[in-house]
């Protein structure tokens, strides 16, 4: 743990990861309590590091009532990286109960500036808010050790993540009505959709004539139909296959 923990104020991340890994095969022999619940706050880190958001929710997540690694960093510390990982990989309803809920996170949360502004712009559908968080917390995530090399990456992905939350509510919505509820400008929110939609990260288009953004849901039982041929297929084709071995 120490030499992991020498690893992470290094940023060697590879020398870290070989560290957590024979710390937790010593802590799967017989670790105690506070250890393995240590070795769960680094590895979360070094998930967050490795820009696996998911993974580093649900360890640090695991984490909040029993945080004790402050060798590694402070409460306050530990609250912001688990709020940006929950942020990325949880859905509106999971965020909700575990992290903006939570007692412990609210406890530090103002400690951070933007913080509580990000997560509850986010999870309360108040973009313009949201957009102001996301633009106040990037120094932060740009100047910090494990989440520099991925901030325009961790921007990128919740300001799509906000776009799909909002058009998943609407059938059709102007651009302009669109870029008022993000406190952006039409041009900024024609050019991220654009981007977006282009790289098929959105399930929409736009309408350049009317200035009309349209979603385009997709049709699930299509999409089941043909899963099922495609199944039906391969079925059918181990079949014939097993029955050119049966007859020889």
């Amino acid at each position: 743990m120490a030499g992991a923990r020498l690893a992470f104020w290094a940023g060697d991340w590879a020398a870290m990861r070989a560290r957590l890994a024979k710390a937790k095969a010593l802590n799967d022999a017989g670790g105690d309590w506070d250890r393995r619940n240590r070795l769960k706050v680094y590895e979360g880190c070094l998930c967050l590091a490795q820009r696996d958001f998911a993974g580093a929710a649900a360890l640090l997540l695991d984490s909040i009532a029993t945080f004790t690694a402050t060798e590694l960093l402070s409460y306050a510390g530990f609250a912001f990286y688990t709020s940006l990982a929950c942020l990325k990989a949880l859905d509106r309803a999971t965020l909700k109960k575990k992290v903006i809920d939570s007692p412990d996170i609210v406890a530090v949360v103002g400690e951070v500036p933007h913080l509580e502004q990000l997560l509850g712009g986010f999870h309360g559908c108040r973009y313009a808010d949201f957009f102001r968080a996301l633009v106040g917390v990037h120094p932060a995530i740009a100047r910090d050790r494990l989440l520099a090399r991925h901030a325009a990456f961790f921007l990128r992905e919740m300001r799509l993540a906000a776009y799909s939350q909002f058009l998943a509510s609407y059938r059709s919505v102007t651009v302009a009505g669109m870029a008022a509820a993000f406190g952006v400008s039409a041009s900024f929110t024609d050019a991220e959709l654009a981007r977006f939609i282009a790289a098929g990260r959105l399930p929409a288009k736009v309408d350049a004539v009317s200035g009309a953004v349209e979603t385009t849901r997709p049709d699930n039982k299509n999409a089941q139909y043909h899963a099922m041929l495609k199944q039906g297929d391969l079925l059918l084709n181990k079949i014939q296959r097993l029955g050119r071995v049966t007859n020889v």
